[in-house]
């Protein structure tokens, strides 16, 4: 038995389907891998409603990061072996007990990081790495907006940004959401349910706004996110809970002062080897510091998989939100 979830057509959570899927043998290049837990993202559900495009089309599993056991190696593979745990954040299929998977997509997992923390932090951590250390490298004094400050990125992003000497301002809905961002590394909440987040801002910063902002809301924080930014400040768009940002002229950047904006993606920040090793590390040197802290808030079995998309579209989740197999 071998339980995977497929979607089949696009369309809302009901059209995740649990079935049992037959698992091959790794050929070259490849492990065998047995799920021990899976991670739960926006970036999910984009696939399954047909936002983004599935690289292989339908019918597809979804799912970009897991943790597991290496049961079986093919010819090739001498980095990892049968037993190794190891995890991944990039890896398009990761909704289903066991897989054949590319071994060098894969990276051990250290001692003193559980499965369940891993499998919630390699897609969210590794986002959060290149946000912070690369798209715009935040350094001591700088002043941030990261919005969904409460979701998987946002509490690992945050409590990063703090480690490095920024100011970190965040927003979140409601009071529960709020108190976890401050918890969590803010220096400053916005409830965007109750207040503009904009006028917030300046006056946070006694007028002066923000080095940067990272906003994977998209449409209903933009074009706001523009004008919380300092002149010849970086608006980096990395996703789109409530939709995409609807196109813009680009006089409007240099209309609200010279601005920078970036639609980067994980994908091509960690597109060679090097790069995915330097990236995970970067994120388990942080988490091993204390200085990132990696909560897992929800559980879900996989087979639950269309309730747990459905309670993350609807805000009902904070931080990191596993599956188990």
């Amino acid at each position: 038995m071998n339980g995977a979830i497929r979607v089949h057509e696009h369309g809302g959570p009901e059209v995740l389907r649990y079935e049992d899927m037959p698992v091959g043998q790794p050929g070259a290049g490849q492990v065998l891998l047995r799920h021990t837990a899976i991670g739960l993202n926006f970036l999910d559900t984009y696939y399954r409603t047909g936002l983004y495009p599935a690289p292989a089309g339908l019918p597809l599993i979804p799912g970009h990061e897991a943790a597991g056991v290496v049961e079986a190696v093919g010819e090739g593979v001498t980095h990892l072996k049968a037993g190794d745990r190891v995890a991944y954040g990039n890896v398009m299929g990761a909704y289903c007990q066991r897989r054949v998977a590319p071994a060098e997509r894969l990276v051990k997992i250290p001692a003193g990081v559980s499965d369940e923390q891993a499998a919630g932090m390699m897609l969210k951590g590794m986002t959060a790495e290149y946000l912070l250390l690369r798209t715009y490298p935040v350094k001591p004094g700088d002043t941030i907006l990261f919005h969904a400050a409460a979701g998987g990125v946002g509490l690992i992003a945050c409590q990063w940004a703090k480690h490095l000497g920024a100011t970190v301002i965040g927003t979140a809905g409601g009071a529960d959401k709020v108190a976890l961002a401050k918890a969590h590394g803010c220096d400053h909440v916005i409830d965007y349910r109750k207040d503009d987040f904009v006028a917030a801002v300046k006056d946070f910063t006694g007028g002066k706004k923000c080095d940067v902002v990272y906003d994977a809301v998209g449409n209903d924080t933009f074009p706001g996110s523009l004008d919380c930014l300092k002149t010849r400040g970086m608006f980096v768009s990395f996703g789109n809970s409530s939709g995409p940002v609807p196109p813009f002229p680009m006089t409007l950047l240099s209309q609200k002062g010279s601005l920078f904006a970036t639609r980067p993606t994980l994908f091509t920040y960690i597109a060679t080897r090097p790069e995915l090793e330097a990236s995970a590390k970067a994120l388990f040197d942080v988490v091993a510091s204390g200085a990132v802290k990696i909560e897992v808030n929800q559980r879900y079995a996989l087979k639950d998989a269309a309730k747990a998309q459905a309670d993350l579209e609807a805000r009902k989740t904070t931080g990191t939100t596993i599956l188990l197999p």
